[in-house]
């Protein structure tokens, strides 16, 4: 008998149709023998909805501790749902709010971070025979107050109550059937992976692969809690997510190749090439709140530096605006941006032990005449900046040219 916990997001339970579906699913696993505590999203849209409505009430950015009372009340009513549903099918069930449970969490309204699970009420549920159902992405703070985790949050609520229940397996439930070598709707032929590191699998999310949330992929990692990413309504093994980097002559050099079409690159030219140039230019940018990504500091011969960066296009603006100002500051050339950048990215632990993972790279794209504008390593990922519209086309080059294409399928 295993201890399971399975997290279903937005579209799974998007209907009630589909609650209904996730009833039976869980209720398979629980006639297994399988001891199951269930986290559920918001009906899929319904966020959105409630923050639509707290905009309609006030011009400004709502209190935002006001909205995470009210943004809570989307899983309050998935839950309510599921465990209906599981009781009508002859399977004793209980659902829970965060505040019920008690995840308890820092004072960070809309993005709050996980700080402590007590997890009596549901090991004395689970002893009795009962399905737990769970809201995820939401908890409270030492003062009482909602809170919620921010957008995904709900895979980090499952992966949490995983590693404070000792769960044998963390299963996340999504509209794909696990973790693919890149996005099958730009490379037909990419293939699902069997397996992944955590490593690899965090690389891969912050580097632009939308299927896990990086937070709970994080929190996975450290507290050792294996995942499996699953569809929720096709049957197969999915991706199992893990700490073991298995040696294998089979292993391929890289497991994926990631990319991200919403970056944005800045540059300030002509500043003094002088110790501390960089904390001049990157403080304010951090002092802003904004993410700086990948940096390139190139030196000219008159003691001069032109300094790029890359940020979230959605700072752009703002990163552009701070940017100007320090460069009055500085007395520099001029600032230059561009918002028509994209980044690809290869990730893999093979890459350790494999020399000319680069150049490799490098050699697909030269073939395909696409310009490399920025380079970015690590022990296990190359990151490229190129122009956005050569995207599709550095990643299929890619694809192919570390050998992650499918096998052609057979025509007769």
């Amino acid at each position: 008998m295993a201890l399971i916990v399975q997290k279903f997001g937005g579209t799974s339970v998007g209907t009630v149709e589909r609650i209904q579906q996730v009833a039976e699913k869980v209720k398979k696993f629980r006639e297994n023998g399988d001891d199951i505590v269930v986290v559920v999203s918001a009906m899929s849209g319904e966020t959105n909805r409630l923050i639509d409505l707290a905009k309609q009430i006030t011009d400004n950015q709502p209190v935002a501790r006001e909205l995470d009372v009210m943004i809570s009340t989307g899983e309050q009513v998935t839950i309510a749902l599921l465990a209906m549903a599981l009781i009508k099918r002859g399977v004793e069930a209980v659902s829970y709010t965060g505040n019920q449970v008690r995840i308890l969490t820092d004072n960070a309204h809309t993005k709050a971070r996980i700080l402590q699970i007590d997890d009596t009420r549901i090991r004395a549920d689970l002893a009795a025979g009962k399905v737990v159902v769970v809201a995820g992405f939401q908890g409270v703070d030492e003062q009482g107050n909602i809170t919620t985790l921010g957008r995904g949050g709900s895979d980090t609520t499952g992966v949490a109550l995983a590693a404070a229940l000792k769960a044998d397996e963390c299963q996340i439930y999504t509209d794909v059937d696990g973790v693919y070598t890149t996005d099958p709707r730009v490379v037909p032929r990419a293939q699902r992976l069997e397996k992944i590191t955590f490593e690899e699998m965090l690389e891969m999310a912050s580097l632009g692969s939308k299927v896990l949330q990086i937070r709970s992929v994080e929190f996975a990692g450290k507290y050792n809690v294996p995942l499996r990413v699953l569809h929720s309504f096709q049957e197969g093994p999915g991706t199992l997510i893990t700490l073991d980097e298995e040696e294998s002559m089979e292993q391929p050099i890289i497991s994926g190749i990631a990319f991200n079409r919403d970056e944005a690159k800045l540059t300030i030219r002509g500043v003094p090439d002088v110790p501390g140039i960089a904390f001049k230019i990157l403080g304010p940018v951090s002092g802003a709140n904004i993410e700086v990504d990948m940096i390139v500091q190139n030196v000219a011969h008159d003691n001069t530096t032109d300094f790029t960066f890359t940020v979230h296009r959605n700072d752009y603006q703002n990163a552009l605006q701070v940017l100007e100002k320090t460069a009055s500051e500085l007395g520099a050339r001029e600032v230059i941006g561009d918002t028509n950048i994209a980044k690809v990215s290869i990730v893999g632990v093979g890459m350790r032990s494999h020399a000319g993972v680069a150049s490799r790279m490098f050699e697909a794209l030269a073939k395909e005449t696409i310009n490399i504008q920025m380079i970015s390593t690590s022990e296990i990922k190359v990151s490229v900046v190129i122009e956005e519209k050569y995207l599709e086309l550095a990643v299929r080059a890619l694809h192919t040219a570390f050998e992650l294409d499918a096998p052609a399928k057979r025509t007769e």
